[in-house]
């Protein structure tokens, strides 16, 4: 059969479209009375998306046909496989594969759809692909996305199957989750109940997931409401308990019931015991049985490793599953979760049954630590990842937003899948809330990885927007939504502080809060030409967080100029202490407009804390940041600042500006005012091959001043400027440089002891990739081929540029965060300057110094040393290991004080 994705229209087209809903009738949903549960679950949850687009009622029956028929049901019910023999149906595409599903219409009965599943939860999924044509995001509940109305709906080219997903599990952690859903919970729900894990279920279901890590800081999924468990087997969903739980006993459990040490040494008998409930009280659910053993909550079990114990302790746990299923233990899933130090129980030697799936994980930090090794014989149990978009723990927590780019984690696990880890893919959510985007697109990419490329990787934000907003604005939301996880991928908003970035070198600071200002107004802009009706989903998923990190950026510069302009002793310096009260105002404003979305729906949801760190964990309340006040004279007095410089004047006396040529004409300074009154300042002698924005003028806080070389004074040799500001109290020096190029510069250009270029920006390509928004500007390259020895020196990327002087530079590659999953001893790419041979660079090591650096920074700083002569170069950078990931190239003579790199250099062909 050839698979294509089915149509939904809301007018008659033409004779073989099928009618849904007409205005004088409804196609009945037919299922057989004895099919699973689920399906009737998710059955009735079409029937109500039905109701919601056109006003009217779908008739569900059971074992029986009408005169149009939406035929819904798994394959192993015989009323199914009746009408699918009858009506010459062919479901050899699905047939005995895992979650697979079918969407056709009869060959011989044009009167009959079928959503047909190879299993239970590929029958829902069929359903829910039918929800999700007819307009109903996934999100309508947990995000307020509207529903939108039409009075007909059709069907036509209905010929689709999916033959079922690539990852076997595929699910979420609930984590860390107080205050904020703790919060909302208990108001909305009365706890974690089942009225609360309904909806998680549902949505779970309608991304295509089907496994779940209930919530567990102080929570017991079993133990907290007994109707849990019994509802997520009837919806279809997997229930596992996390890294540190086993046998699906909660931790909370142990605290509650426990007896004795969490110590198995010492307390063997009693934790069997309790283990022991775990499986007893699984009964026959669909799950997944955690083994192994941590220390007492999340912290290692003892120090070092013990390989002996934790080998007793798997052995015995299998055991107990044996004894209470009176099965075979390899006939019940199981998971060992290599996460934090459990992973060197296994680098060590320490190995468990074939069946029990090995979960990999990251670094907290979406950093994979280990894949396996190709060359290893497959297990049958498989390998796994747990991957997280949310954390608490040093260096530091971020809970509060989401900060995790979809091309960060499209790059981390497409090594994953490449390299067979496809049995468990689950993320920990937080919240659930607000991480909705990242969450889809983690469920989505697990489903089929191979469907998901480059190309769909850059429409994804935009195709994601039309499926929540329309298509109307979904270019402008999607770049929305790229753009301020991309600002926050750079450091998470807990991380930021007044020193993040430089307000002296570059114009960094201010450059960034430009970023967001535009950001800013674009959203806003936007939620003024949306609906009413998309207003509160518009709000939770793109307005808030752009508007508040924006305006927790702009605090912290705020905060940062009101530090350094104490120092300069600038008029200025108390409304910037005045403009961090405000925004700090604003961000609990943003906050509690959230709060009151949908009549108070998400009260609680941005109860996160989120400034006023002072180490990893976070403050139990928002702090403002300290601020300056200081007493102004009377009398205006002359100060100065020049660009890229901490000096200013009247501490220095003489201040230079950054040097000039024929492709760097302009520089700026400012002359600000360090008293209450104005002043009036005069600039003389100033040097006949510059031009001034203003030779005079009167200075009330402060007054920026361009120069420029006159186009007619542009010459071929070293002019040396100098010229003098005056007030009525003070008198300035500023020198200026014009050095002209002794040869033509080509490719790009270095300009005051800096070249700097993006990787994208390549002269010539061999076997490397650009992956769309990734990296702390906006996208990087990779080397295509994602195992080693298949990489060769072929493939390699070649940029030109350009040096002023025979000197030894600093050559850095700004690299994505990675770590040695290979376990190689670092991974490795190597670079040439023109036709030198080859020198080849290893990424940091996992020692903890680089490690929490390259997590805070978001980014690898490689360096090393290399003498060029003036002129023209050529940089080859040649691919060695999979998982290297280039942002940006730089040479440099000085020390860089700024946060990002230094913006891209002037590119001369």
């Amino acid at each position: 059969m050839t698979a294509q994705i089915f149509e939904v229209s809301y007018t008659k087209t033409d004779g073989s479209t099928f009618p849904l809903v007409t205005e004088n009738s409804t196609a009945t949903l037919v299922m057989d009375t004895n099919d699973y549960e689920g399906i009737k679950i998710a059955l009735n949850n079409l029937k109500a998306d039905l109701k919601k687009v056109t006003k009217k009622d779908c008739e569900i029956v059971y074992n029986q046909l009408e005169h149009y028929n939406i035929i819904v049901g798994s394959l192993h019910s015989p009323f199914i496989d009746s009408l699918v023999v009858a009506d010459h149906i062919d479901t050899s595409g699905i047939k005995s594969k895992w979650e697979a599903y079918l969407i056709t219409q009869s060959p011989s009965n044009p009167h009959n759809i079928y959503i047909l599943g190879s299993d239970k939860r590929g029958t829902i999924y069929g359903i829910y692909e039918l929800s999700k044509k007819i307009g109903v995001s996934p999100w309508y509940w947990w995000a307020d996305v509207p529903i939108p109305h039409s009075e007909e709906l059709y069907l036509k080219a209905i010929n689709f199957s999916d033959p079922g997903p690539k990852v076997q599990y595929r699910g979420i952690f609930i984590n860390d989750e107080a205050p904020s859903l703790t919060n909302w919970a208990y108001e909305k729900f009365g706890g974690f109940n089942h009225q609360f894990y309904e909806k998680v279920f549902e949505l779970i279901l309608r991304l295509k997931g089907n496994f779940l890590w209930p919530a567990m800081w102080g929570k017991a999924f079993y133990d907290d409401d007994i109707l849990n468990p019994e509802i997520a087997n009837r919806y279809g969903v997997v229930i596992s308990t996390s890294h540190h739980e086993p046998l699906m006993r909660a931790h909370d459990e142990w605290r509650r019931y426990g007896i004795g040490e969490w110590n198995y040494t010492t307390n063997s008998e009693q934790l069997n015991a309790f283990w022991k409930k775990g499986i007893q009280r699984m009964q026959d659910y669909e799950s997944i049985v955690t083994v192994g053993m941590r220390g007492d909550g999340d912290e290692p079990m003892t120090k070092g490793t013990a390989i002996e114990l934790l080998e007793n302790i798997v052995k015995n746990q299998r055991l107990i599953i044996e004894e209470v299923t009176e099965k075979p233990a390899e006939e019940t899933p199981q998971v060992w979760a290599l996460y934090k130090e459990v992973q060197e129980y296994y680098d060590q030697g320490m190995r468990v049954p074939d069946d029990v799936t090995l979960l990999l994980s990251d670094d907290n930090w979406g950093n994979l630590r280990m894949l396996p090794n190709p060359k290893a014989p497959p297990r049958k149990g498989g390998y796994g990842i747990y991957y997280h978009l949310d954390y608490v723990g040093a260096p530091r927590s971020y809970k509060w937003i989401n900060v995790t780019q979809i091309s960060r984690i499209y790059e981390q696990m497409s090594l994953a899948y490449a390299y067979q880890a496809r049995k468990i893919w689950i993320v920990n959510v937080g919240d659930i809330k607000p991480m909705e985007y990242p969450i889809n697109f983690f469920l989505d990419y697990a489903w089929n990885p191979e469907k998901i490329g480059l190309k769909e990787l850059e429409k994804y934000p935009e195709n994601w927007a039309a499926i929540q907003f329309g298509t109307a604005h979904a270019k402008t939301i999607g770049a929305l939504l790229q753009k301020y996880t991309t600002y926050n991928s750079r450091r998470t908003p807990e991380l930021l502080s007044e020193k993040t970035y430089s307000l002296s070198y570059n114009n960094e600071a201010n450059l960034i809060t430009s970023e967001y200002d535009v950001m800013n107004a674009k959203a806003d802009s936007i939620a003024n030409l949306l609906p009413s009706t998309y207003q509160s989903a518009y709000y939770q998923l793109v307005q808030y967080p752009v508007n508040a990190v924006a305006n927790l950026t702009k605090m912290y510069v705020a905060s940062a100029k009101n530090k350094m302009y104490a120092v300069e002793k600038r008029n200025t310096t108390n409304k910037y202490g005045k403009q961090v009260q405000q925004l700090f105002q604003k961000d609990a404003t943003l906050s509690k407009k959230y709060h009151l979305l949908n009549h108070g729906k998400w009260d609680h949801f941005m109860d996160q804390t989120h400034i006023g760190y002072s180490s990893w964990s976070d403050p139990k309340e928002n702090i403002v940041p300290d601020t300056y006040t200081i007493e102004l004279p009377d009398e205006g007095l002359m100060g100065i600042a020049v660009p890229n410089q901490i000096n200013y004047f009247p501490s220095t006396k003489i201040l230079t500006l950054p040097p000039l040529d024929s492709l760097h004409q302009q520089t700026s300074f400012q002359i600000f005012n360090q008293g209450k009154k104005p002043f009036k300042f005069q600039i003389k002698n100033v040097p006949k091959w510059l031009s001034l924005s203003a030779t005079k003028g009167t200075v009330d806080s402060v007054y920026t001043v361009y120069v420029k070389v006159k186009e007619s004074q542009i010459l071929s040799h070293i002019q040396k400027g100098v010229f003098k500001i005056t007030s009525p109290k003070r008198s300035a020096t500023i020198k200026v440089d014009f050095v002209p190029y002794s040869f033509t510069p080509k490719g790009f250009v270095e300009y005051n002891d800096v070249v700097s270029f993006k990787a994208t920006h390549f002269n010539s390509n061999s076997g490397w990739e650009q992956i769309p928004y990734l990296g702390r500007k906006d996208s990087a390259i990779r080397p295509v081929k994602m195992f080693s020895d298949s990489i060769t020196l072929q493939d390699k990327v070649t940029y030109a540029f350009t040096v002023q002087s025979n000197e030894s530079r600093t050559l850095l590659f700004y690299v994505s965060p990675t770590l040695d999953f290979m376990n190689k001893g670092g991974l490795q790419f190597a670079y040439a300057i023109d036709d030198n041979e080859p020198t080849t660079l290893t990424l940091l090591k996992d020692t903890n110094d680089n490690w929490n650096d390259m997590v805070r920074n978001h980014c690898i700083q490689v360096h090393t040393d290399e003498l060029l002569s003036e002129g023209a170069h050529t940089l080859t950078i040649y691919a060695i290991d999979p998982g290297v990931v280039l942002q940006q190239i730089v040479f440099t003579t000085k020390q860089l004080h700024t946060y990002l790199s230094p913006i891209e250099s002037i590119y001369q062909k």
